[in-house]
């Protein structure tokens, strides 16, 4: 399938058929980075933190809440979550990742060696982001999508991508900062990103449990939908109904395969 540009996609449209396909009970937003913070500022509706907070706080008012929210580097925590998103160096200092060692990991190696690890933006490009439920249209659009999914959900939209021009995909984990496998790595490369949320976005992000979080651009999306249209159509969608651990499965297949 020919891709659609981003400029042309009906993002409510889009968020209209990947809710009615896989039933998500998490709002899908949109993130976009911005070289002047003015032009965030300038968004409709856009909300401005009166507090500090970490980056998956921030995702999870526009993700839980439905709010448009425009940070700059002062709005975040600490360097972990500026640098991610490009706006602050991942220098010598971020590098060696002093502030880890003795918590998520035993020596100072190990954790030079996960900062080394981390899909993150360049510093320098960027003052500021906004995120905000991708069917306002707010952003206009947006740098990359965030579909927050159970695995069920998730193994669906992934068949969908996979439909034509089929490629494996090959994500990493990077344990804590796992946002870097995400946003980190999808705004970075322009490439649909998946990730198992860490701790920090569970506990401040209110991520639940059972949820994982792919990060794709807006023509990535509109590209699995086409894709996940064509397996409902097959009789492949979700939700998956258990066909049973003991039965027959020469039945169940030949739906599918028996005019193979």
């Amino acid at each position: 399938m020919q891709q659609q540009s981003a400029e042309k996609i009906d993002l409510a449209g889009l968020v209209a058929d990947l809710n009615s396909l896989l039933r998500l009970k998490t709002t899908v937003i949109g993130m976009k980075l911005f070289a002047r913070a003015a032009d965030m500022e300038a968004i409709p509706k856009i909300r401005r933190p009166n507090a500090i907070h970490t980056t998956d706080q921030i995702v999870s008012m526009a993700a839980r809440l439905g709010w448009t929210v425009g940070i700059t580097a002062d709005d975040l925590v600490g360097s972990q979550c500026r640098a991610v998103i490009g706006l602050a160096p991942q220098d010598d200092k971020w590098l060696a990742g002093e502030n880890y060692v003795g918590v998520w990991h035993g020596t100072a190696e190990d954790a030079r060696k996960r900062q080394e690890a981390l899909d993150v933006v360049p510093f320098g490009h960027y003052q500021a982001l906004a995120v905000s439920p991708l069917a306002s249209g707010r952003l206009d659009p947006p740098d990359i999508c965030l579909v927050y999914a159970t695995p069920g959900q998730m193994i669906i939209l992934i068949n969908g991508l996979q439909y034509t021009g089929y490629r494996k995909f090959e994500w990493g984990v990077v344990g804590e900062t796992a946002c870097a496998d995400s946003w980190g790595r999808a705004l970075k490369t322009g490439e649909p990103s998946l990730s198992l949320p860490c701790y920090a976005e569970r506990r401040y992000g209110g991520v639940p449990d059972e949820e994982m979080l792919m990060a794709l651009k807006p023509e990535h999306l509109a590209k699995a939908i086409v894709g996940m249209k064509a397996l409902a159509k097959n009789g492949l969608r979700y939700p998956i109904p258990p066909y049973g651990i003991q039965s027959d499965v020469r039945a169940g297949m030949g739906v599918s395969y028996a005019n193979k």
